[in-house]
């Protein structure tokens, strides 16, 4: 295929050849031990991990575009074969229906750079007037990701003995959920994901960020996918109220959390509850 579709700069004559990218070695987040050691692992992702070599795109900062003038760009991507998208298309659907929320993890260390990508890849995503209005924290430190446990336990207990009422309980129940979140320090990072609700500069300058929710969801959503096609589990955890993780990580007062996604292997031993999604045919409407 990568034959067939030859280099950069032949398949896009408005930009010149990216320059050779140096390989470095991936760092590995978690305890330091063998990433192979966890037997319900694939016997050859170890090996794989250890050869992966981070890619490095060059790119333009970003700074805000308030009030700048229309400067169009050629955009004109490869079309792909038909038959070549249907095979695409069929393997993404088959490999994202495999994707479950996983509470229990492993605690091997996972390849830095995969999870970097996966947020590069987040960061794609569309946003209101492109004003990408996230912030991704990359938690690593054993002692805070136990500091966010324990605050996130003392909220979720509060939310179980009363806060949530009967009908949400009743909703979680199938989960198996409580108010006990082994997996904010079982796993070996954990992405707070922030919502920037304005932008805020060095000299205290605001400007006003539009759809936020929806941007932020739909970067959650593409960050999900991409740990999941790179060989990761995840989960979205979203205790209520989230104040005390601007606190814990000293966030700007501009950013506001929006979910917490604690990110590793499954357990040798990880167990999911027994749900069936909806069928194509019970969400898709043709018009």
């Amino acid at each position: 295929m990568a034959g067939r579709i030859g280099p950069p700069e032949a398949r896009d004559p408005d930009r010149g050849p990216r320059p050779k990218v140096p390989d470095r070695p991936v760092p590995a987040m978690g305890s330091g031990r063998d990433a192979g050691a966890n037997s319900g692992m694939c016997p050859s992702w170890a090996a794989v991990a250890d050869q992966t070599r981070s890619m490095s795109i060059p790119t333009t900062q970003w700074t805000p575009t308030h009030g700048d003038p229309y400067r169009p760009v050629p955009y004109r991507p490869e079309r792909m074969p038909a038959a070549e998208s249907l095979a695409r298309a069929a393997e993404l659907r088959e490999r994202m229906d495999g994707r479950r929320t996983v509470r229990q993890f492993s605690a091997d260390p996972v390849p830095e750079q995969v999870v970097k990508d996966a947020i590069a890849c987040a960061a794609t995503a569309p946003s209101g007037a492109h004003q990408q209005p996230w912030t991704f924290a990359l938690v690593k430190d054993a002692e805070v990701r136990r500091r966010i446990r324990a605050a996130a336990e003392e909220e979720e207990r509060i939310s179980y003995d009363g806060r949530l009422g009967e009908e949400w309980l009743a909703a979680l129940r199938p989960l198996g959920t409580d108010e006990v979140k082994p997996h904010l320090t079982d796993a070996p990072a954990l992405i707070v994901v922030f919502q920037q609700r304005y932008w805020l500069g060095e000299g205290g300058d605001k400007r006003k960020h539009y759809y936020v929710d929806e941007s932020v969801g739909i970067a959650v959503g593409m960050l999900l996918s991409a740990l999941h096609l790179s060989g990761l589990a995840a989960l979205v955890h979203t205790p209520s109220p989230m104040r005390f993780l601007s606190e814990v990580l000293g966030r700007p007062a501009n950013e506001k959390a929006f979910a917490v996604i604690p990110v590793g292997y499954p357990a040798v031993d990880c167990q999911v509850p027994d749900l069936v999604r909806k069928s194509l045919d019970q969400v898709l409407v043709e018009i």
